[in-house]
């Protein structure tokens, strides 16, 4: 059995298991997302839905929880992914021979859109006394599970602010569902965190212990921004989470839809026309993707575009 094949079965049999609907289709598609808890989950989700809900009689969408950017990344340039959603940083990384890639591009990555700005926040509790990314020091600090892209934001953030990671702090790795769970048990003191907002992994604990975001918005984190187009400085607007009455400074990335060369024109045509003739129905599905429109859907991808993309955007007149 192919680790595809595998992973379909897999996440067909859980989906029983946990009531959700099966759908019989042609061709079935794998579409990675990240942890349960967080956003790329819900794009890998909520698109799968659409897809099974208006060409299940040519494909069977299976979204799936991943360990994030890379594991995605990875699994798509393996094969054993069709589509995944991966930070903008990520993506370029990727595609350049950079970072986790380097020496080795991974040339057959293939954007087809973007979704939302994806935040990077410090979470911590009210009674840590943490008020800034320094008072971190010597606190337990989860930065992310090895093969997400968080962590690859909380060490740049570590390393702006001069924090070094194996002795300044006590890091932990993990899955963001648990992070959040840590720091209402008073596991962790902060979590470094990427994503979409509102995000449950922030809305859960925050019902049940007061947190406290921190800014990030440093001359450093500036600079950096400015030194990488994927990069945007934004804020997270107050009231967003309960407790946290106040505008958070931070620096935003942009979750990306990926795929490989290999897929099919037709799937990704399909994926593409689906997601586009039914956006209200996206965009009511989750409050991260309220804001979605076209133009900017097109925006900030930083591998080239996947051919089936690129015909139903040459059809709607919104690329030459």
């Amino acid at each position: 059995m192919s680790l595809k094949r595998m992973l379909i079965t897999m996440a067909l049999v859980l989906g029983l298991m946990t009531g959700a609907p099966a759908a019989n289709a042609a061709q079935d598609i794998l579409f990675g997302g990240a942890s349960i808890t967080g956003v790329y989950y819900q794009v890998a989700l909520q698109i799968s839905n659409l897809m099974n809900k208006y060409e299940r009689q040519n494909y069977n969408y299976v979204g799936r929880p991943t360990g994030g950017s890379v594991f995605n990344i990875n699994a798509i340039e393996r094969g054993a992914f069709d589509f995944g959603v991966a930070q903008s940083d990520r993506n370029f990384q990727a595609y350049n021979g950079e970072a986790d890639w380097a020496g080795r591009p991974v040339k057959d990555l293939r954007s087809v859109f973007s979704m939302h700005p994806e935040t990077v926040m410090l979470v911590t509790r009210k009674d840590t006394g943490i008020t800034k990314v320094e008072d971190i020091k010597g606190k337990r600090v989860n930065i992310g599970n090895p093969g997400s892209g968080q962590r690859h934001n909380a060490q740049d953030v570590l390393r702006i602010y001069g924090i070094d990671p194996n002795r300044d702090i006590r890091a932990e790795g993990l899955q963001q569902h648990e992070a959040s769970r840590a720091l209402v048990d008073r596991h962790l003191d902060a979590f470094f965190y990427t994503v979409g907002n509102p995000s449950a992994a922030i809305e859960e604990p925050a019902t049940s212990v007061d947190i406290r975001m921190i800014p990030l918005d440093s001359a450093g984190i500036k600079s950096m921004v400015a030194d990488h187009p994927y990069y945007i400085m934004t804020r997270i607007p107050a009231g967003t989470y309960r407790g946290v009455d106040y505008d958070v400074p931070t620096y935003a990335v942009t979750a990306t839809v990926i795929t490989n060369a290999n897929v099919s024109d037709q799937a990704v045509y399909d994926m593409v026309k689906t997601v586009f003739e039914n956006l209200d129905e996206l965009k009511a599905s989750h409050a991260a993707f309220r804001n979605l429109n076209p133009e900017e859907m097109l925006q900030g991808l930083s591998a080239p575009f996947h051919p089936g993309a690129v015909k139903y955007y040459k059809e709607k007149g919104w690329m030459e």
